[in-house]
């Protein structure tokens, strides 16, 4: 049987009644990705997310954000967590899910509905707060999965669906470990 790297737009869209079935309240982290160098990815059974550095090993701090003045860090931009039933739409390759770039991978439904910004979020002995900064697919993330990937996760259903995922930051230090529980907390 031939495995399917990334699917089709029609493909992706035959799973957002399983994506809308995400857990509402409490949820499963799934997977945690560092990313030490950019492009670089590293698959880690635990971490430790700081106020200051937010995932620690990552390259968030060094790498800055071109959307800030300056180009420094974005607190707003701090931890990027995705969706796993999302990015299992885009492709069951899931040794490719962390070249989505995100660090929190978590079965949990992560839409504007169910998680405005703002919402607090416990996750191990961490808690996060949701951040109003979108985000969406970019050229990176089409280059990686697709067109028709990108078309999924920036159209109006995917944005109120958050495909792409949210950007959130460090509230209370803690650690994190794969198979914990990230549930609401306001």
């Amino acid at each position: 049987m031939k495995e399917v790297v990334v699917r089709a737009l029609k493909e992706m869209e035959a799973h957002l009644d399983d994506i809308r079935r995400s857990p509402a309240d409490a949820g499963t982290v799934t997977l945690i990705v560092s990313r030490p160098q950019t492009n670089e990815r590293m698959i880690i059974k635990s971490c430790d997310l700081d106020l200051d550095k937010g995932l620690v090993g990552d390259n968030w701090v060094t790498r800055g954000d071109k959307h800030t003045p300056g180009g420094k860090a974005d607190p707003g931009r701090q931890i990027t967590i995705m969706n796993t039933r999302a990015i299992k739409a885009i492709t069951d390759a899931e040794a490719r899910w962390p070249e989505a770039g995100d660090q929190l991978y978590v079965d949990f439904d992560l839409s504007v509905e169910n998680l405005p910004p703002g919402t607090r979020l416990a996750i191990g002995s961490a808690e996060l707060e949701v951040t109003p900064l979108p985000h969406l697919g970019c050229a990176k993330f089409g280059t990686r999965f697709g067109r028709d990937a990108n078309m999924f996760v920036n159209s109006a259903l995917g944005k109120s669906l958050n495909l792409r995922g949210i950007n959130a930051r460090v509230i209370k230090a803690g650690a994190v470990v794969t198979g914990d529980v990230i549930r609401k907390l306001v």
